[in-house]
């Protein structure tokens, strides 16, 4: 069968990776796609917001299924068009992808279903905002209801600059997203990223991931869309896993389908470990960014035959295995992220490190030009490996790195450090 997949990222080249993998598969293209996804697909010229382009392409390449990589066509309707053309696709629709799209639903979803989450309030203006949050004190956790490309939450040090953080919030700085404010309660505890596909009914649950948001090493600096990522995470025990899905994830999927928006494609729960029991922080309603990188490489199982249950409503027919390797992915990003930095510096030896048994390098923001690899965005590559134990597999990614030859790159140098310390304890 003919796929497209719609994306450009380093979440979007892992797929890419594994669905070319797949028996099923007879042709693979990638809309737009990056340097890296031209090696395992035919890259199109086509943007990902850009519905009727997109359906005008589908119906000429005869394309049999599309998969929706990115949030914004997601939340924009992209898979509701292509429904209605009768073009089979994986992700949710509209109304479904308010999960990730709107915070302020899904808090509001999560009081009326009693689905564990901090305590918020949501506004609409500046000054009742305003008043709340001094009534509340620190710490406490802003964000943009909306999409804001992973940047829409500030966890503040001071009064200062939560205050700060709101004026600018409501003064546009991130667009519609920021339309509305959620103020939440800070949560304790240890975050970890918790995957399912869904049907509409039935939730497969995928690996387990824990991925590294801040910039610098030791979880020090501004959040990101994530600095690294690792697969399994040994805090979410089979226990733990279990009371998610008991807790958060099955009661989400009633919900939606009581509301008469089933969930359909993957659900992304961002999870705080806490010391009363798991609580969601937020949904994505897509595949996380990188932790989709260590998913990949430890899925042993066809991809599409289980992105295509999803759509057609068969997942529990679909089982998955896995390798027993962990994996482990450090993002090199370009030198200002997620502040300024420059585009179109070159990328060299990228074959060279990858040539590395159980290790590939999955592009996120790079071009091909000219035969060169130029970066093309603030992550930009994603180094990631597979071996027999968390350490073992960031020692081969770091090794990699080594040989890559970008002066204009940094990655952090601790990813895997919370699993890494407890696979030294378990060793004592």
């Amino acid at each position: 069968m003919k796929v497209l997949v719609i994306g450009s990222g380093g979440r979007e080249h892992a797929l890419s990776w594994a669905i070319a993998k797949s028996p099923l598969l007879t042709k693979l293209y990638c809309a737009p796609g990056n340097g890296g996804m031209a090696g395992v697909g035919e890259c199109v010229d086509l943007k990902p917001m850009d519905f009727t382009a997109i359906l005008d392409f589908c119906r000429a390449e005869a394309i049999d299924f599309v998969v929706v990589g990115p949030e914004d066509p997601l939340a924009g309707g992209l898979v509701d068009v292509l429904n209605e053309a009768g073009i089979k696709s994986f992700g949710p629709s509209k109304a479904a992808a308010q999960l990730e799209a709107s915070k302020s639903y899904t808090k509001d979803l999560c009081a009326e279903f009693g689905i564990p989450t901090a305590a918020y309030a949501r506004f609409e203006a500046l000054e009742p905002a305003r008043t709340y949050l001094k009534e509340k004190g620190l710490p406490i956790v802003i964000k943009a209801d909306g999409l804001a490309a992973g940047k829409g939450v500030i966890i503040p040090e001071t009064m200062e600059e939560a205050e700060q953080a709101l004026e600018e919030i409501f003064g546009g700085k991130f667009g519609d997203a920021g339309a509305q404010v959620v103020i939440e309660e800070f949560m304790t505890g240890e975050e970890a990223s918790f995957f399912v596909l869904a049907d509409g009914t039935v939730a497969l649950p995928l690996a387990t991931a824990q991925d590294h948001k801040r910039v610098g090493d030791g979880d020090t600096g501004p959040n990101t869309g994530g600095m690294g990522a690792y697969s399994p995470a040994p805090i979410m025990t089979p226990e733990m896993c279990e009371r998610v899905m008991r807790e958060i994830v099955q009661p989400t999927l009633d919900a939606m389908a009581k509301r008469g928006t089933p969930f359909k494609g993957v659900l992304f729960a961002g999870l705080m470990l806490t010391d009363e029991g798991p609580k969601l922080v937020e949904y994505n309603a897509r595949f996380g960014d990188p932790e989709t990188q260590v998913l990949m490489l430890r899925l042993k199982s066809d991809i599409l035959r289980a992105l295509i249950a999803c759509h057609d409503g068969t997942l529990g027919g679909i089982s998955l295995d896995w390798h027993d390797e962990a994996a482990l992915t450090v993002v090199m990003a370009a030198k200002g992220y997620p502040g300024d930095y420059a585009k179109g510096t070159e990328i060299r030896r990228l074959s060279e490190a990858g040539a590395e048994k159980d290790v590939e390098i999955f592009h996120a923001g790079t071009q091909l030009k000219d035969g060169k690899i130029l970066a093309n965005g603030g992550r930009v590559l994603n180094v990631t490996a597979r071996g027999q134990s968390v350490s073992q597999a960031r020692d081969k990614a770091y090794e990699a790195i080594g040989k890559i030859d970008w002066p204009d790159g940094f990655c952090r140098r601790d990813i895997g450090w919370r699993a890494i310390e407890r696979e030294k304890a378990s060793n004592k």
